[in-house]
């Protein structure tokens, strides 16, 4: 069950003769990415979002849009999908337009000090900015490497779980040691709609890297027979009369046993997937673009990595990470946007009338 596009919020492009000219092309449309547009839009600057999806919302939303997210500034707790969805309520007064569906495929520096962009659809743009915001379009899920397993994919195999009602009631085999297999594991062996018929959780070792509070649990519900737990490695797979019937499961005495199942689901992480943005010449850190601390740049001015990404000292994957990551980038690739204005000063959204007129809203009276 794919997410639907909130027309109220998002402006998707039309045709257009010729490159667009804008002040700033985003590629990504995840929370990072929209915080961008606000960051930007405040500065008054106009966006253009560019994402591999068909919506907006990127990681979360395509990878789990209904678990609960905890640490985002002052929400208790919210989904991927509600997260985006007042991400781009919020950047509703800035009129950002979206192009979905559609990837970068060539940049090219203009002697005018632009970029030249072009995407997969043939979409054009003569842009002075460019803020690479990582998203779901950097990252491929890590797939297990088991022969014939591949024919599975989408139908019996999958890596990431969009609507969890789609596997209620099923034979569930669960991959993994992080907090996205003990998560789903949990999700569905706990009493609700979207409870299986059963669980075996799989990890190659008996060591975990998901939360210690997620390991007990996952353990205490082995102990009541509510699920189970296999230490072992997946080294082949049955199939019968073109269907995936269960998988065969090495352990550590070395024997081979084939575990049954419906549906085999496979959370080993994610891996950076550059794509063309490795063409680009930008400078390249394990496969993350190394940036500065100051305006989030990138080695080539004009080009600002944001989120998941980029890389420097001390960076920490987290979203609210990448919102500070944002500030700092719009206010620096302002000062290239609108030299004219010299130095830019900071302004606060709680008493600037410039800003309540940017945003639409009514200056507050302060006694």
């Amino acid at each position: 069950m794919e997410p639907q596009l909130n027309d109220a919020v998002v402006t998707t492009a039309h045709a257009h003769d010729g490159p667009l000219e804008v002040d700033a092309v985003i590629v990504g449309a995840g929370p990072v990415g929209l915080f961008q547009v606000f960051e930007l839009g405040l500065l008054e600057i106009k966006a253009h979002v560019i994402d591999a999806l068909a919506y907006p919302g990127g990681q979360p939303v395509e990878l789990y849009p209904d678990k609960p997210i905890y640490d985002i500034p002052a929400i208790p707790v919210c989904t991927g999908q509600e997260l985006t969805d007042a991400l781009l309520k919020q950047i509703e007064p800035f009129g950002a337009t979206f192009h979905l569906g559609q990837t970068v495929t060539t940049v090219q520096k203009q002697d005018d000090g632009r970029f030249f962009v072009e995407t997969s659809k043939g979409t054009q743009f003569l842009t002075k900015t460019i803020f690479i915001a990582g998203g779901v379009g950097a990252f491929e899920p890590r797939t297990l490497k088991v022969d014939g397993l591949d024919a599975f994919d989408g139908t019996q195999l999958h890596y990431r779980v969009k609507n969890p009602a789609d596997f209620a009631g099923k034979n569930l085999v669960v991959v993994g040691g992080g907090d996205s297999a003990l998560d789903w594991t949990l999700n569905f062996v706990n009493d609700g709609p979207n409870k299986a018929e059963s669980v075996i959780l799989i990890h190659r070792r008996d060591g975990f890297k998901a939360a210690p509070a997620s390991v007990a649990k996952m353990k205490d519900l082995c102990d009541q027979h509510e699920m189970q737990f296999i230490v072992g490695q997946i080294t082949g797979i049955d199939v019968r009369d073109g269907k995936l019937v269960g998988v065969k499961v090495t352990g550590a005495d070395g024997v081979t046993r084939v575990v049954p199942l419906d549906v085999l689901l496979v959370f080993f992480g994610l891996s950076p997937k550059l794509g063309p943005i490795a063409d680009w010449g930008l400078q390249i850190e394990r496969k993350q673009l190394v940036v500065d601390t100051e305006k989030f740049s990138t080695n080539i001015p004009g080009i600002f990595a944001v989120g998941d990404i980029n890389t420097y000292p001390g960076k920490k994957k987290l979203i609210l990470s990448g919102f500070h990551e944002c500030a700092l980038a719009a206010f620096a690739a302002a000062a290239m946007i609108f030299p004219e204005k010299g130095k830019i000063h900071l302004q606060y959204t709680t008493t600037s009338p410039k800003l309540h007129k940017v945003l639409g809203v009514e200056s507050p009276v302060f006694d």
